[in-house]
């Protein structure tokens, strides 16, 4: 599915993020502004650096269209992809074909994965949540994140007057997430989509 412009962004009758209408409005209506429509160079490096990939255990929270979950379940990896809005999960498993089954309708802060995962993948997810619900993300991840584990992926840097994206501020960002887990690796991302350009830092915390 194509991006769209902020010049054509539609009128839509859903204004709540914290809603799954809001989402199926957008994807329903394909304006999705934060759909790389592909895998990006710095999530491939990462995967290419895993220990033993065959045996990493893969949870992608708000997935979105999934792209990123059909390269994990095409190399043989264990992955769980999940999202509460309908439409979403229609998309990724139409772009996901036989591996459909690897796409979930689920709330994150209510879902139990089948398995202990071992790395979360945190993209467009964080910045996907009005400020009065980070909190509640990063308990949520401390309780999914068993020790060693590890949260990783792209995170949307410097606050935002509104969104989504709602953009966090770097030191808002290690308050939020150093209570639970340790910060081992960062780089910059090189190949952002305009929504994101500029403000995007690949992170990768380790659960303590």
């Amino acid at each position: 599915m194509s991006n769209s412009s902020s010049a054509e962004v539609p009128s839509f009758e859903n204004r709540d993020p914290n809603s799954p209408g809001f989402w199926d409005e957008r994807f329903d209506r394909r304006f999705m502004p934060w759909d790389q429509a592909g895998v990006p160079d710095a999530f491939r490096t990462f995967v290419s650096a895993l220990a033993a990939p065959e045996a990493t255990r893969v949870l992608i929270p708000g997935c979105g269209n999934a792209y990123e979950a059909a390269y994990l379940a095409e190399r043989g990896m264990t992955v769980r992809a999940i999202d509460f809005s309908p439409s979403a999960v229609a998309a990724a498993r139409a772009q996901l074909g036989a591996h459909a089954e690897v796409v979930e309708e689920a709330d994150f802060f209510a879902y139990e994965p089948p398995f202990a995962p071992d790395w979360i993948y945190e993209r467009a997810f964080l910045c996907a949540l009005p400020r009065d619900r980070w909190a509640d993300y990063a308990e949520r991840m401390a309780t999914l994140a068993r020790p060693g584990a590890l949260l990783a992926g792209f995170f949307f840097i410097g606050a935002t007057p509104k969104g989504p994206p709602f953009g966090i501020e770097r030191s808002e960002l290690d308050a939020l997430l150093t209570p639970h887990f340790e910060l081992i690796d960062e780089h910059e991302v090189s190949d952002s989509i305009p929504v994101f350009a500029g403000r995007e830092r690949w992170l990768t915390w380790r659960r303590a």
